[in-house]
Protein backbone atom coordinates (compact mmCIF):
# COMPACT_ATOMS: atom_id res chain seq x y z
CA UNK A 1 0.00 0.00 0.00
CA UNK A 2 2.59 2.55 1.07
CA UNK A 3 5.86 2.33 -0.89
CA UNK A 4 7.73 3.96 1.96
CA UNK A 5 8.66 1.73 4.89
CA UNK A 6 7.97 4.11 7.77
CA UNK A 7 10.98 4.19 10.06
CA UNK A 8 11.55 6.48 13.02
CA UNK A 9 15.08 7.12 11.75
CA UNK A 10 13.87 8.64 8.45
CA UNK A 11 14.80 12.27 7.99
CA UNK A 12 12.74 14.71 5.94
CA UNK A 13 15.27 14.44 3.11
CA UNK A 14 15.15 10.63 3.23
CA UNK A 15 11.36 10.76 3.21
CA UNK A 16 11.17 12.85 0.05
CA UNK A 17 13.99 10.95 -1.63
CA UNK A 18 12.22 7.61 -1.10
CA UNK A 19 8.92 9.02 -2.26
CA UNK A 20 10.49 10.37 -5.43
CA UNK A 21 12.39 7.18 -6.22
CA UNK A 22 9.38 4.99 -5.55
CA UNK A 23 7.08 7.14 -7.62
CA UNK A 24 9.06 7.67 -10.82
CA UNK A 25 8.89 4.07 -12.03
CA UNK A 26 5.20 3.82 -11.20
CA UNK A 27 4.35 7.12 -12.85
CA UNK A 28 5.91 6.03 -16.12
CA UNK A 29 3.98 2.72 -16.23
CA UNK A 30 1.31 2.20 -18.90
CA UNK A 31 -2.29 3.03 -18.10
CA UNK A 32 -4.80 0.15 -17.83
CA UNK A 33 -8.12 0.44 -19.55
CA UNK A 34 -10.78 -2.20 -19.01
CA UNK A 35 -11.42 -3.81 -22.37
CA UNK A 36 -14.84 -3.74 -23.98
CA UNK A 37 -14.96 -7.51 -23.68
CA UNK A 38 -14.63 -7.34 -19.89
CA UNK A 39 -18.29 -6.45 -19.43
CA UNK A 40 -19.31 -9.67 -21.19
CA UNK A 41 -17.31 -11.91 -18.87
CA UNK A 42 -19.37 -13.62 -16.21
CA UNK A 43 -17.56 -13.64 -12.90
CA UNK A 44 -17.81 -16.87 -10.89
CA UNK A 45 -19.48 -16.98 -7.50
CA UNK A 46 -16.65 -16.77 -4.94
CA UNK A 47 -16.04 -19.54 -2.46
CA UNK A 48 -13.45 -17.45 -0.61
CA UNK A 49 -13.21 -13.83 0.50
CA UNK A 50 -9.52 -13.82 1.43
CA UNK A 51 -6.40 -15.63 0.25
CA UNK A 52 -3.20 -16.41 2.15
CA UNK A 53 -0.31 -17.55 -0.04
CA UNK A 54 2.34 -19.45 1.93
CA UNK A 55 5.34 -19.08 -0.35
CA UNK A 56 8.15 -21.62 0.08
CA UNK A 57 10.76 -19.49 -1.68
CA UNK A 58 13.77 -21.19 -3.18
CA UNK A 59 12.38 -24.45 -4.53
CA UNK A 60 10.79 -26.79 -1.97
CA UNK A 61 11.65 -30.38 -2.94
CA UNK A 62 8.38 -32.34 -3.22
CA UNK A 63 9.97 -35.77 -2.47
CA UNK A 64 11.22 -34.45 0.88
CA UNK A 65 7.96 -32.73 1.83
CA UNK A 66 4.55 -33.49 0.31
CA UNK A 67 5.32 -36.30 -2.16
CA UNK A 68 7.51 -38.93 -0.44
CA UNK A 69 9.18 -41.58 -2.59
CA UNK A 70 11.54 -44.45 -1.83
CA UNK A 71 13.57 -43.55 1.26
CA UNK A 72 17.12 -44.59 2.04
CA UNK A 73 19.31 -43.14 4.82
CA UNK A 74 22.68 -41.55 4.19
CA UNK A 75 25.52 -43.96 3.56
CA UNK A 76 28.93 -42.98 2.24
CA UNK A 77 29.43 -44.35 -1.26
CA UNK A 78 25.70 -44.95 -1.85
CA UNK A 79 24.76 -44.33 -5.52
CA UNK A 80 22.96 -41.00 -5.97
CA UNK A 81 20.44 -42.62 -8.30
CA UNK A 82 19.15 -44.78 -5.45
CA UNK A 83 18.01 -41.78 -3.39
CA UNK A 84 14.57 -40.35 -4.09
CA UNK A 85 13.61 -39.07 -0.62
CA UNK A 86 15.84 -38.30 2.34
CA UNK A 87 12.90 -38.35 4.80
CA UNK A 88 10.62 -41.36 5.37
CA UNK A 89 6.89 -41.12 4.75
CA UNK A 90 4.47 -40.62 7.65
CA UNK A 91 0.71 -41.04 7.93
CA UNK A 92 -1.64 -38.05 7.83
CA UNK A 93 -5.22 -37.50 8.96
CA UNK A 94 -6.25 -38.87 5.52
CA UNK A 95 -5.85 -42.58 4.84
CA UNK A 96 -4.56 -42.30 1.28
CA UNK A 97 -2.21 -39.33 1.84
CA UNK A 98 1.29 -39.60 3.25
CA UNK A 99 3.80 -36.79 3.59
CA UNK A 100 7.35 -36.62 4.94
CA UNK A 101 8.70 -36.98 8.43
CA UNK A 102 9.16 -33.61 10.08
CA UNK A 103 5.74 -32.34 9.00
CA UNK A 104 3.70 -34.14 11.65
CA UNK A 105 1.61 -31.08 12.53
CA UNK A 106 0.70 -30.39 8.92
CA UNK A 107 -0.09 -34.11 8.57
CA UNK A 108 -2.68 -33.71 11.32
CA UNK A 109 -4.63 -31.05 9.35
CA UNK A 110 -4.51 -32.62 5.89
CA UNK A 111 -8.17 -33.57 6.35
CA UNK A 112 -8.96 -29.85 6.06
CA UNK A 113 -7.67 -29.42 2.53
CA UNK A 114 -6.51 -30.76 -0.82
CA UNK A 115 -3.04 -31.80 -1.94
CA UNK A 116 -1.97 -31.38 -5.57
CA UNK A 117 1.01 -33.53 -6.52
CA UNK A 118 1.08 -32.74 -10.23
CA UNK A 119 1.87 -29.02 -10.47
CA UNK A 120 4.28 -28.46 -13.38
CA UNK A 121 6.35 -25.52 -14.54
CA UNK A 122 7.59 -24.93 -18.09
CA UNK A 123 11.18 -25.20 -19.22
CA UNK A 124 12.04 -21.51 -19.63
CA UNK A 125 15.46 -22.23 -21.09
CA UNK A 126 17.13 -21.30 -17.83
CA UNK A 127 15.72 -22.97 -14.72
CA UNK A 128 16.36 -19.91 -12.59
CA UNK A 129 14.63 -18.74 -9.42
CA UNK A 130 14.11 -15.21 -10.71
CA UNK A 131 12.38 -16.30 -13.92
CA UNK A 132 10.20 -18.96 -12.28
CA UNK A 133 9.25 -16.79 -9.33
CA UNK A 134 8.24 -13.99 -11.70
CA UNK A 135 6.24 -16.45 -13.80
CA UNK A 136 4.49 -17.98 -10.79
CA UNK A 137 3.57 -14.67 -9.16
CA UNK A 138 2.38 -12.85 -12.29
CA UNK A 139 1.32 -15.69 -14.58
CA UNK A 140 3.55 -14.31 -17.35
CA UNK A 141 7.01 -15.44 -18.47
CA UNK A 142 9.62 -12.66 -18.34
CA UNK A 143 10.65 -10.48 -19.97
CA UNK A 144 7.47 -8.58 -20.81
CA UNK A 145 7.00 -5.19 -22.48
CA UNK A 146 4.89 -4.04 -19.52
CA UNK A 147 5.20 -4.42 -15.76
CA UNK A 148 3.01 -7.41 -14.94
CA UNK A 149 0.93 -7.28 -11.74
CA UNK A 150 1.43 -9.77 -8.93
CA UNK A 151 -1.51 -12.14 -8.38
CA UNK A 152 -2.27 -10.20 -5.19
CA UNK A 153 -2.49 -6.96 -7.15
CA UNK A 154 -5.11 -8.54 -9.42
CA UNK A 155 -7.23 -9.28 -6.36
CA UNK A 156 -6.68 -5.79 -5.03
CA UNK A 157 -7.64 -4.20 -8.36
CA UNK A 158 -10.60 -6.39 -9.29
CA UNK A 159 -12.07 -7.11 -5.85
CA UNK A 160 -10.94 -4.12 -3.82
CA UNK A 161 -10.37 -4.13 -0.06
CA UNK A 162 -12.55 -6.05 2.38
CA UNK A 163 -11.87 -3.37 4.96
CA UNK A 164 -11.24 0.14 3.58
CA UNK A 165 -8.58 0.71 6.23
CA UNK A 166 -6.59 -2.54 5.90
CA UNK A 167 -4.46 -2.80 2.73
CA UNK A 168 -5.92 -5.29 0.28
CA UNK A 169 -2.49 -6.75 -0.59
CA UNK A 170 0.15 -7.36 2.07
CA UNK A 171 3.52 -9.08 1.59
CA UNK A 172 5.17 -10.51 4.72
CA UNK A 173 8.71 -11.78 5.26
CA UNK A 174 10.61 -10.79 2.12
CA UNK A 175 13.36 -8.21 2.30
CA UNK A 176 13.81 -6.18 -0.85
CA UNK A 177 17.44 -5.33 -0.21
CA UNK A 178 18.98 -8.81 -0.16
CA UNK A 179 20.29 -11.09 -2.91
CA UNK A 180 18.59 -10.73 -6.32
CA UNK A 181 16.56 -7.85 -4.88
CA UNK A 182 15.87 -6.26 -8.27
CA UNK A 183 14.47 -9.52 -9.60
CA UNK A 184 12.21 -9.88 -6.54
CA UNK A 185 11.03 -6.28 -6.84
CA UNK A 186 10.11 -6.93 -10.46
CA UNK A 187 7.21 -9.22 -9.51
CA UNK A 188 6.41 -7.77 -6.08
CA UNK A 189 4.43 -4.94 -7.64
CA UNK A 190 1.05 -3.87 -8.95
CA UNK A 191 2.63 -3.21 -12.34
CA UNK A 192 0.38 -1.32 -14.72
CA UNK A 193 -2.49 -1.24 -12.19
CA UNK A 194 -0.82 1.52 -10.19
CA UNK A 195 0.76 1.92 -6.77
CA UNK A 196 -2.47 1.88 -4.79
CA UNK A 197 -2.96 -1.79 -5.73
CA UNK A 198 0.58 -2.83 -4.85
CA UNK A 199 1.72 -4.59 -1.69
CA UNK A 200 2.37 -3.23 1.73
CA UNK A 201 5.76 -4.82 2.40
CA UNK A 202 6.44 -6.03 5.94
CA UNK A 203 9.79 -7.86 5.91
CA UNK A 204 9.89 -8.30 9.69
CA UNK A 205 6.50 -9.30 11.17
CA UNK A 206 7.51 -8.39 14.70
CA UNK A 207 8.17 -4.83 13.50
CA UNK A 208 4.93 -4.50 11.51
CA UNK A 209 3.38 -2.24 14.12
CA UNK A 210 6.04 0.40 13.44
CA UNK A 211 4.93 0.56 9.81
CA UNK A 212 1.45 1.75 10.80
CA UNK A 213 2.56 4.41 13.28
CA UNK A 214 3.92 7.79 12.19
CA UNK A 215 7.70 8.04 12.58
CA UNK A 216 8.96 9.81 15.67
CA UNK A 217 8.50 13.53 15.32
CA UNK A 218 5.78 13.21 12.68
CA UNK A 219 2.79 12.89 14.99
CA UNK A 220 -0.21 15.15 14.65
CA UNK A 221 -0.34 17.07 11.39
CA UNK A 222 3.28 16.66 10.33
CA UNK A 223 2.67 13.49 8.33
CA UNK A 224 -0.32 15.08 6.62
CA UNK A 225 1.77 18.17 5.82
CA UNK A 226 4.44 16.01 4.21
CA UNK A 227 1.80 14.25 2.15
CA UNK A 228 0.64 17.67 0.90
CA UNK A 229 4.25 18.59 0.14
CA UNK A 230 4.70 15.41 -1.87
CA UNK A 231 1.48 16.08 -3.81
CA UNK A 232 2.76 19.55 -4.65
CA UNK A 233 6.12 18.09 -5.68
CA UNK A 234 4.42 15.73 -8.15
CA UNK A 235 2.03 18.35 -9.51
CA UNK A 236 4.84 20.81 -10.17
CA UNK A 237 7.34 18.31 -11.54
CA UNK A 238 9.16 19.55 -14.70
CA UNK A 239 8.44 16.11 -16.18
CA UNK A 240 4.71 16.47 -15.51
CA UNK A 241 3.80 16.41 -19.21
CA UNK A 242 5.40 12.96 -19.59
CA UNK A 243 3.65 11.43 -16.59
CA UNK A 244 0.46 9.40 -16.65
CA UNK A 245 -2.39 11.10 -14.80
CA UNK A 246 -3.72 7.67 -13.89
CA UNK A 247 -0.46 6.50 -12.32
CA UNK A 248 0.15 9.84 -10.60
CA UNK A 249 -3.32 9.80 -9.06
CA UNK A 250 -2.88 6.15 -8.09
CA UNK A 251 0.32 7.03 -6.24
CA UNK A 252 -1.45 9.86 -4.41
CA UNK A 253 -4.35 7.59 -3.47
CA UNK A 254 -1.86 5.11 -2.02
CA UNK A 255 -0.68 7.81 0.36
CA UNK A 256 -4.24 8.73 1.25
CA UNK A 257 -4.78 5.07 2.14
CA UNK A 258 -1.61 5.09 4.24
CA UNK A 259 -2.72 8.18 6.12
CA UNK A 260 -6.14 6.60 6.80
CA UNK A 261 -4.52 3.49 8.26
CA UNK A 262 -2.15 5.51 10.45
CA UNK A 263 -5.12 7.10 12.20
CA UNK A 264 -7.28 3.97 12.55
CA UNK A 265 -7.64 1.64 15.57
CA UNK A 266 -7.57 -1.26 13.07
CA UNK A 267 -3.81 -0.83 12.98
CA UNK A 268 -3.73 -2.93 16.17
CA UNK A 269 -3.96 -5.97 13.88
CA UNK A 270 -0.31 -5.33 12.98
CA UNK A 271 0.85 -5.48 16.61
CA UNK A 272 1.97 -9.00 17.55
CA UNK A 273 2.55 -7.97 21.16
CA UNK A 274 -1.24 -7.89 21.55
CA UNK A 275 -1.47 -11.63 20.81
CA UNK A 276 -1.96 -13.83 23.92
CA UNK A 277 1.33 -15.42 24.99
CA UNK A 278 0.16 -19.02 24.59
CA UNK A 279 -1.03 -18.36 21.05
CA UNK A 280 2.09 -16.39 20.12
CA UNK A 281 4.38 -19.23 21.24
CA UNK A 282 2.75 -21.70 18.83
CA UNK A 283 3.80 -19.50 15.92
CA UNK A 284 7.15 -18.35 17.25
CA UNK A 285 9.50 -20.68 15.35
CA UNK A 286 11.20 -17.73 13.64
CA UNK A 287 10.36 -14.91 11.26
CA UNK A 288 8.23 -17.15 9.03
CA UNK A 289 6.16 -18.45 11.94
CA UNK A 290 5.52 -14.94 13.20
CA UNK A 291 4.54 -14.03 9.65
CA UNK A 292 1.84 -16.70 9.71
CA UNK A 293 0.49 -15.21 12.93
CA UNK A 294 0.47 -11.73 11.41
CA UNK A 295 -1.35 -13.08 8.35
CA UNK A 296 -4.06 -14.57 10.54
CA UNK A 297 -4.51 -11.29 12.43
CA UNK A 298 -4.68 -9.31 9.20
CA UNK A 299 -7.23 -11.59 7.57
CA UNK A 300 -9.32 -11.36 10.72
CA UNK A 301 -9.21 -7.58 10.30
CA UNK A 302 -10.16 -7.60 6.63
CA UNK A 303 -7.06 -8.11 4.46
CA UNK A 304 -7.91 -9.46 0.99
CA UNK A 305 -4.61 -11.11 -0.02
CA UNK A 306 -1.60 -11.86 2.19
CA UNK A 307 1.61 -13.55 1.09
CA UNK A 308 3.86 -15.02 3.78
CA UNK A 309 7.25 -16.22 2.60
CA UNK A 310 10.14 -18.17 4.05
CA UNK A 311 12.06 -15.53 2.07
CA UNK A 312 14.19 -16.01 -1.00
CA UNK A 313 17.86 -15.36 -0.44
CA UNK A 314 20.26 -17.26 -2.73
CA UNK A 315 21.57 -20.48 -1.14
CA UNK A 316 19.48 -20.11 2.01
CA UNK A 317 16.33 -21.84 3.24
CA UNK A 318 14.77 -23.97 0.46
CA UNK A 319 17.53 -23.04 -2.03
CA UNK A 320 19.53 -26.15 -1.14
CA UNK A 321 22.51 -26.80 -3.38
CA UNK A 322 24.35 -28.61 -0.62
CA UNK A 323 23.56 -30.10 2.81
CA UNK A 324 19.98 -30.45 1.64
CA UNK A 325 18.82 -32.93 4.26
CA UNK A 326 20.29 -30.93 7.15
CA UNK A 327 18.76 -27.70 5.84
CA UNK A 328 15.33 -29.28 5.36
CA UNK A 329 15.34 -30.60 8.92
CA UNK A 330 15.64 -26.97 10.02
CA UNK A 331 13.01 -25.77 7.55
CA UNK A 332 10.53 -28.40 8.72
CA UNK A 333 10.91 -27.12 12.28
CA UNK A 334 10.27 -23.56 11.10
CA UNK A 335 7.16 -24.20 9.00
CA UNK A 336 5.38 -27.24 10.44
CA UNK A 337 3.73 -25.95 13.60
CA UNK A 338 2.96 -22.40 12.36
CA UNK A 339 1.19 -23.61 9.21
CA UNK A 340 -0.86 -26.18 11.11
CA UNK A 341 -1.67 -23.62 13.81
CA UNK A 342 -2.77 -21.13 11.15
CA UNK A 343 -5.19 -23.68 9.68
CA UNK A 344 -6.57 -24.60 13.11
CA UNK A 345 -6.89 -20.98 14.22
CA UNK A 346 -8.74 -19.95 11.06
CA UNK A 347 -11.05 -22.92 11.54
CA UNK A 348 -11.68 -22.13 15.22
CA UNK A 349 -12.55 -18.53 14.34
CA UNK A 350 -14.98 -19.55 11.62
CA UNK A 351 -12.72 -18.09 8.91
CA UNK A 352 -11.31 -21.14 7.14
CA UNK A 353 -14.36 -21.80 4.99
CA UNK A 354 -13.97 -18.34 3.41
CA UNK A 355 -10.17 -18.11 3.49
CA UNK A 356 -8.16 -19.90 0.81
CA UNK A 357 -4.71 -20.93 2.09
CA UNK A 358 -2.25 -21.99 -0.61
CA UNK A 359 1.19 -23.51 0.04
CA UNK A 360 3.35 -23.28 -3.10
CA UNK A 361 6.89 -22.86 -4.44
CA UNK A 362 8.56 -22.00 -7.78
CA UNK A 363 9.70 -25.58 -8.57
CA UNK A 364 10.72 -28.85 -6.94
CA UNK A 365 14.14 -30.52 -6.74
CA UNK A 366 15.78 -33.77 -7.76
CA UNK A 367 19.22 -35.22 -7.11
CA UNK A 368 19.85 -36.24 -10.73
CA UNK A 369 17.59 -34.39 -13.20
CA UNK A 370 17.81 -30.65 -13.95
CA UNK A 371 14.62 -28.96 -15.15
CA UNK A 372 12.80 -31.92 -16.63
CA UNK A 373 13.49 -34.78 -19.01
CA UNK A 374 15.25 -33.51 -22.11
CA UNK A 375 15.97 -30.04 -20.72
CA UNK A 376 19.10 -28.31 -22.01
CA UNK A 377 19.24 -26.05 -18.94
CA UNK A 378 22.59 -25.71 -17.24
CA UNK A 379 23.07 -28.03 -14.26
CA UNK A 380 22.65 -26.19 -10.95
CA UNK A 381 23.94 -29.00 -8.71
CA UNK A 382 26.99 -28.41 -6.52
CA UNK A 383 27.80 -32.15 -6.50
CA UNK A 384 27.91 -33.85 -9.88
CA UNK A 385 29.35 -37.21 -8.80
CA UNK A 386 27.53 -40.53 -9.04
CA UNK A 387 27.87 -41.41 -5.35
CA UNK A 388 27.42 -39.71 -2.00
CA UNK A 389 30.80 -39.12 -0.43
CA UNK A 390 29.82 -36.63 2.25
CA UNK A 391 26.63 -35.88 4.26
CA UNK A 392 26.34 -32.54 2.42
CA UNK A 393 25.54 -34.54 -0.74
CA UNK A 394 22.50 -36.08 0.96
CA UNK A 395 19.53 -34.07 -0.25
CA UNK A 396 17.80 -32.96 -3.43
CA UNK A 397 19.80 -30.20 -5.07
CA UNK A 398 18.92 -29.81 -8.76
CA UNK A 399 16.03 -27.61 -9.94
CA UNK A 400 13.18 -29.84 -11.12
CA UNK A 401 10.10 -28.54 -12.97
CA UNK A 402 8.50 -31.83 -13.99
CA UNK A 403 6.45 -32.45 -10.84
CA UNK A 404 5.76 -30.20 -7.85
CA UNK A 405 3.35 -30.17 -4.89
CA UNK A 406 0.79 -27.54 -3.84
CA UNK A 407 -1.43 -27.75 -0.76
CA UNK A 408 -4.73 -25.83 -0.54
CA UNK A 409 -6.92 -25.41 2.53
CA UNK A 410 -10.33 -23.84 3.10
CA UNK A 411 -11.88 -21.40 0.64
CA UNK A 412 -14.24 -23.95 -0.88
CA UNK A 413 -11.73 -26.68 -1.78
CA UNK A 414 -12.38 -30.31 -0.93
CA UNK A 415 -11.26 -31.74 2.38
CA UNK A 416 -8.90 -34.69 2.57
CA UNK A 417 -8.56 -34.78 -1.23
CA UNK A 418 -5.55 -35.92 -3.27
CA UNK A 419 -5.22 -34.70 -6.86
CA UNK A 420 -2.66 -35.80 -9.43
CA UNK A 421 0.42 -37.97 -9.09
CA UNK A 422 4.08 -38.17 -10.04
CA UNK A 423 5.97 -41.24 -11.20
CA UNK A 424 7.19 -43.52 -8.37
CA UNK A 425 10.67 -43.77 -9.90
CA UNK A 426 12.98 -41.19 -11.49
CA UNK A 427 12.22 -39.09 -13.43
CA UNK A 428 9.39 -38.23 -10.99
CA UNK A 429 7.38 -36.23 -13.51
CA UNK A 430 3.64 -35.61 -13.24
CA UNK A 431 1.90 -38.64 -14.73
CA UNK A 432 -1.69 -37.86 -13.72
CA UNK A 433 -3.71 -34.64 -14.04
CA UNK A 434 -0.88 -32.11 -14.60
CA UNK A 435 -1.69 -28.59 -13.36
CA UNK A 436 0.08 -25.69 -15.06
CA UNK A 437 0.78 -22.28 -13.49
CA UNK A 438 -2.08 -20.79 -15.55
CA UNK A 439 -4.52 -23.46 -14.40
CA UNK A 440 -3.44 -23.13 -10.77
CA UNK A 441 -3.92 -19.36 -10.97
CA UNK A 442 -7.30 -19.91 -12.62
CA UNK A 443 -8.28 -22.13 -9.70
CA UNK A 444 -7.22 -19.51 -7.15
CA UNK A 445 -8.93 -16.68 -9.05
CA UNK A 446 -12.12 -18.71 -9.46
CA UNK A 447 -12.25 -19.39 -5.72
CA UNK A 448 -11.94 -15.64 -5.15
CA UNK A 449 -14.69 -14.82 -7.66
CA UNK A 450 -12.48 -13.62 -10.53
CA UNK A 451 -12.82 -15.12 -13.99
CA UNK A 452 -9.48 -16.30 -15.44
CA UNK A 453 -10.52 -14.42 -18.59
CA UNK A 454 -10.81 -11.03 -16.87
CA UNK A 455 -9.06 -8.62 -19.23
CA UNK A 456 -7.58 -5.12 -19.30
CA UNK A 457 -6.33 -3.30 -22.39
CA UNK A 458 -2.69 -2.32 -21.92
CA UNK A 459 -1.04 -0.37 -24.75
CA UNK A 460 -3.73 -1.71 -27.09
CA UNK A 461 -2.98 -5.26 -26.01
CA UNK A 462 -5.46 -7.42 -24.09
CA UNK A 463 -3.89 -8.46 -20.79
CA UNK A 464 -5.66 -11.27 -18.94
CA UNK A 465 -5.72 -12.53 -15.36
CA UNK A 466 -4.20 -15.77 -16.69
CA UNK A 467 -1.86 -15.78 -19.66
CA UNK A 468 -3.91 -15.05 -22.80
CA UNK A 469 -7.02 -15.87 -20.77
CA UNK A 470 -6.44 -19.59 -21.28
CA UNK A 471 -6.14 -20.67 -17.65
CA UNK A 472 -8.78 -23.20 -16.66
CA UNK A 473 -9.78 -23.82 -13.02
CA UNK A 474 -9.37 -27.37 -11.72
CA UNK A 475 -13.03 -27.92 -10.87
CA UNK A 476 -12.29 -31.29 -9.26
CA UNK A 477 -10.67 -29.43 -6.36
CA UNK A 478 -13.86 -27.64 -5.34
CA UNK A 479 -16.25 -29.13 -2.83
Amino acid sequence: MNPLELDPSNTRRDFLKKLSAASLAALMAPVPRVGASAAKIEQPKPTADSCILIWMAGGMAAPDNFDPKRYLPYEKGRPMKDILSTFPAIDTAVDNIKICEGLENIASVMDRGSLIRSHVQPDLGSILHSRHQYHWHTGYVPPQTVACPHIGAWMSRVLGPRNPVIPAFINIGQRLDSGESEEIKAFTTAGFFGTEYGPMNLPFPEEASRSVHPPAGMEGGRFENRYKLYKKLVDQSPNREFLSDYQRESMLRSYENAYRLLSSPDRDAFDLTLEPKESFQKYDTGRFGRGCLLARRLVESGARFVEVTTEYVPFLHWDTHGSGHETLERMHKEIDLPIATLIRDLEARGLLDRTLVVIATEFSRDAMVEGTVGSAASDQAAHKGDTMEDPKHYGLHRHFTGGCSVAMFGGGVKKGFLYGATAPERPCIAVENPVSVSDLHATIFTAMGISPKTVFDIENRPFYATQDGKGSAVQALFA
